[in-house]
């Protein structure tokens, strides 16, 4: 049976935050763990699916991996950390296990000095249509928590350090009786770091952290389209307790072109031409990302017809080949006539009336569908 997206097993957006991804993992194994539903086949499946896709969306490394090539890349990553012996399948188990379920059934194994990963970041940049074709290089001015300077992350002040909670004795946890259980908690005094700053940074207020601003260059790949993201590792918000920083995903959004319309690989655009190169043929210079190019008009052109130029689309950033230009012609009617103009107008009118209908085919078409309509309804 096809895996199912992680990301639905457990009912979590593409951008979903460490904590979400927890708090949904730990709702799904409550409800579905095998001591709650003996005998119970299904839930024992859904248990399974959700353990799985926890154990990839928790652990950043896997899911930056999840996240670019899906369920395949995943397999091969497992594939070669087993081929190396880097993978203990019960081991990682327990890991994820007590760490979810510590808080409830008193199993964590929570150090005193457990790090945090910092927060990811999003930033949007919008591009020009040439720009998300060609790609270029653009410097961005991110606002994030970075590491202070002063404290060097431990929120003490300068010279001292943080002591030992005495509420939990550094262990960051603490045990509540309620009736048969007893309950593991994140500690309330020193929310979990086991530490407590007595002495606080002035610079940063005890936090460890200070938000400052900072210019990046990001190099946007040729080919890009509205909704792909560039990934910068360990550009986004600074981890906690000497936990590694987060990631910076800067999100294209393209242009509307006053030209060209993008559908994939290919792009669309209107050619406006005259009623005489409609009729005789002729030339028209089109534009192209490129620069410009001739199209040949082959003579009684209708309005509508789309020209198809290979090759003169965008390169997807995929690495697949590159799409191609579609031009749709559009017979243009004269405006601000002279009245010479109208009378030679009238007269060609006048001569292609003269040999009936085989100048007009479509007009002949229409028309004849319009008697048959008619006739079909009054019998």
């Amino acid at each position: 049976m096809a895996k199912r997206d992680y990301y639905k097993v457990l009912d979590v957006p593409r951008n979903a935050a460490e904590a979400e991804i927890k708090k949904a993992y730990r709702r799904l194994a409550m409800k579905y763990h095998p001591d709650r539903n003996p005998n119970d086949r299904e839930a024992e499946e859904h248990f399974k699916e959700a353990k799985e896709a926890y154990e990839v969306l928790s652990e950043p490394g896997k899911r930056a991996v999840y996240d670019q090539y899906g369920h395949a890349g995943v397999e091969a990553s497992r594939a070669g950390a087993a081929g190396a012996g880097g993978f203990h399948g019960a081991e990682a188990f327990g890991d994820i296990f007590g760490d979810v379920f510590g808080d409830i059934f008193g199993t964590g194994r929570r150090s005193a000095s457990q790090a945090y990963r910092g927060a990811d970041l999003r930033y949007e940049i919008a591009l020009d249509l040439s720009e998300a074709v060609f790609g270029r290089t653009v410097e961005i001015d991110v606002n994030k928590l970075v590491e202070c300077e002063v404290c060097h992350g431990s929120g003490a002040a300068r010279g001292t350090t943080p002591s030992s909670c005495d509420t939990c004795g550094g262990t960051g946890q603490v045990r509540v009786s309620q009736g048969f259980f007893t309950l593991q908690q994140t500690c309330p005094h020193c929310r979990g770091t086991g530490r407590i700053v007595r002495n606080p940074c002035d610079h940063c207020l005890g936090q460890g952290r200070v938000r400052r601003s900072k210019k990046l260059q990001v190099k946007i790949p040729a080919g890009v389209d509205s909704g792909d993201r560039v990934r910068l590792a360990g550009e986004g918000e600074v981890g906690r307790n000497g936990g590694p920083p987060g990631d910076l995903y800067v999100e294209v959004q393209v242009r509307e072109h006053p030209i060209f319309e993008r559908d994939g690989a290919h792009l669309s655009c209107e050619v406006p031409i005259s009623f005489a190169t409609a009729a005789l043929g002729g030339s028209v210079e089109v534009p192209t990302l490129d620069g410009q190019v001739v199209l040949k008009i082959p003579a009684e052109t209708q309005s509508g017809r789309v020209f198809r130029l290979r090759d003169k689309g965008v390169k997807s950033v995929r690495g697949h080949a590159r799409g191609d230009l579609f031009c749709r012609v559009v017979v243009e009617t004269p405006v601000n006539l002279s009245q010479e103009q109208r009378t030679l107008l009238h007269e060609l009118d006048e001569s292609l009336q003269r040999d009936g209908n085989k100048h007009a085919p479509r007009q002949k078409s229409f028309f004849d569908g319009v008697k048959r309509f008619f006739s079909g309804s009054s019998s």
